[in-house]
């Protein structure tokens, strides 16, 4: 059994994608996604995304850092954390169709998740268009504008984020 080095990317079964940011000689210290900082076994069972045979025995936690944010950065959907507004903590949105149909209820905490993924989603592709070598700048341009309106269509839910720097923005009137 090879083993793998700080920095490699793994899928767990039971924990999700995540990075190893240590190794003994029993375990690897993997920061998961979605779980944290978990310890598994050397011999567990999950999928090698990007293998990294280093051998460094030790890595200062500055670099290790640095490393696990650029990492995380470069493969996750979401960039940073972001704050429901703490009178919508523990709310939930409640839809009532027009017909004689049993309303559907959502947990607000689950709908604001969904409206940051859009939102990250969305950043992710302009930062593609912007760098995209394939499109001409009047292209990028147009496509910009596209995506301006599209946050301008999601102001509504500006209401729901804690912090105004978290805001979609749309076009400012001139």
């Amino acid at each position: 059994m090879k083993l793998l080095g700080i920095g490699s990317r793994i899928n767990h079964p039971e924990f999700g994608k995540g990075v190893v940011t240590n190794v003994s000689s029993q375990h690897y210290w993997v920061t998961f996604l979605d779980n944290g900082l978990e310890t598994i076994d050397l011999d567990s069972e999950f999928e090698v995304i990007e293998g990294v045979t280093d051998d460094v025995d030790t890595v200062s936690f500055f670099d290790m850092e640095r490393s696990l944010v650029s990492i995380l950065k470069r493969w996750s959907d979401s960039s940073e954390k972001v704050a429901i507004a703490d009178k919508w903590k523990g709310g939930k949105l409640v839809l009532e169709p027009g017909e004689n149909v049993a309303a559907k209820e959502i947990p607000i905490d689950t709908f604001f998740h969904k409206i940051v993924m859009v939102r990250d989603r969305i950043r992710v592709m302009e930062q593609k268009i912007n760098s995209s070598k394939n499109l001409d700048d009047q292209e990028k341009i147009d496509l910009q504008q596209y995506i301006t309106r599209i946050y301008g269509s999601l102001t509504s839910f500006n209401v729901l984020f804690k912090n105004k720097s978290d805001y979609f923005v749309g076009e400012r009137s001139k």
